[in-house]
């Protein structure tokens, strides 16, 4: 028996009210830092309508299993970003801004030829996109050279030249040369406990593209190497700027994945810009 125009009128409304309550969750992952799939450094995106608990986002982060996953979230002024590791939320990540900037450029929520502002517990972050690069507009830290650790040499398995504390708890180890770099084996379970278990090592780079090279290890963070760490650079450009006198950089990260980064200081901020490539977008189901 057909429906009547009432019975189908409600039937309609019943559809239509029970989709805009189960509108779905979708999570994206972007390979960061890179053109190619497969290479760069893997972040999960998800944007959401409204702030759900920390344990649930810490929990999808620990599902997906990257160094990264980043929550956009609506705010007052601008939309608000947090990023969780597997095991733990941090306040920046490099890599995670420029995956989910990337998303919101790619899915139109900004247009590409709007700066976008992202609030982070590190603070603004400023984003604008030209042709297929992303700046990322983050802060600057200091440094403070320190003794060589003691132990240093025995869980990591080099001795470097300098080694520094920086103002946001990392430390960072200057090396002779970008070789030792690429063959370094660090005992990560010895490095997790340890005061450089948030451990930059970096070195001019072999390759004459490239300005310097790093690789970044976190066992600390439930990360034992980052592929590609953009926040990294929030130490490492100053760095290299006082080493050098210059202001622009071209970074090459020697992992496994490898990554390239277009950093730049500007007064008492670093910017960083890269490009990413969208791999996959699914239905959140919890």
């Amino acid at each position: 028996m057909p429906l009547c125009p009432c019975a189908f009128e409600t039937l309609s409304r019943s559809l239509i009210n029970r989709y805009i309550m189960k509108t779905p969750k979708i999570i994206y992952q972007v390979d960061a830092f890179t053109t190619e799939p497969f290479k760069g450094n893997p972040a999960g995106v998800c944007i959401l309508d409204k702030e759900p608990e920390s344990e649930w986002m810490q929990n999808i982060a620990m599902e997906m299993n990257l160094s990264e996953t980043a929550f956009v979230l609506p705010g007052k002024d601008c939309r608000r970003i947090r990023f969780f590791t597997p095991e733990v939320e941090v306040p920046l990540c490099g890599h995670a801004t420029l995956s989910a900037s990337h998303i919101l450029y790619e899915n139109r929520h900004v247009n590409g030829s709007e700066e976008t502002s992202l609030l982070a517990k590190a603070g603004i972050l400023k984003i604008r996109k030209s042709g297929n690069w992303i700046t990322m507009n983050f802060p600057s830290y200091s440094i403070h050279q320190i003794p060589v650790p003691a132990e240093f040499e025995k869980v990591v398995g080099v001795i470097p030249q300098e080694f520094y504390k920086c103002d946001n708890g990392l430390t960072l180890a200057l090396i002779s040369e970008e070789k030792i770099i690429r063959e370094m084996k660090p005992d990560f379970n010895a490095m997790k406990n340890s005061e450089f278990g948030d451990l930059m090592v970096t070195a001019l780079s072999s390759d004459k593209k490239y300005d310097f090279c790093l690789r970044f290890f976190a066992p600390a963070l439930g990360i034992d190497e980052d592929p590609v760490t953009g926040s990294a650079h929030c130490a490492l450009v100053p760095f290299w700027s006082a080493k050098t006198g210059r202001m622009d950089f071209i970074s090459h990260q020697v992992s496994k994945r490898e990554g390239i980064l277009k950093v730049s200081l500007k007064g008492d901020r670093v910017e960083i810009s890269g490009q990413a490539k969208t791999i996959f977008k699914a239905e959140l189901y919890v």
